[in-house]
């Protein structure tokens, strides 16, 4: 009998956790060791250093993101909100 080919950076754990588990893991390790866009040089070299600390390899720029993607939907989020709260600020003044 022969077996499927174990492709991808979860075929280290076999048959075992079951298929979602496994995607899942998969889709975050793939997504975590791309190559991002960095905020300072704009060059594809962003890669991660340790969790939430992510390095540009070109410019040498070392930044706080999240602990899998350096930019989050949450912060995203937040520096709009920010952004908007100090043009509110400086309207009133």
């Amino acid at each position: 009998m022969v077996g499927k080919k174990k492709i991808g950076p979860t075929a280290r754990f076999g048959a075992r956790y079951g298929t979602a588990p496994r995607k899942r893991t998969a889709e975050i390790e793939v997504e975590m060791k791309k190559l991002h866009e960095c905020p300072k040089c704009e060059s594809k070299s962003v890669r991660r250093l340790s969790v939430g600390v992510w390095v540009c390899h070109r410019c040498g720029y070392t930044f706080t993101g999240g602990a899998y993607t350096p930019f989050t939907k949450l912060g995203e989020i937040s520096k709009r909100a920010a952004k908007g709260l100090t043009q509110k600020e400086a309207v009133k003044t």
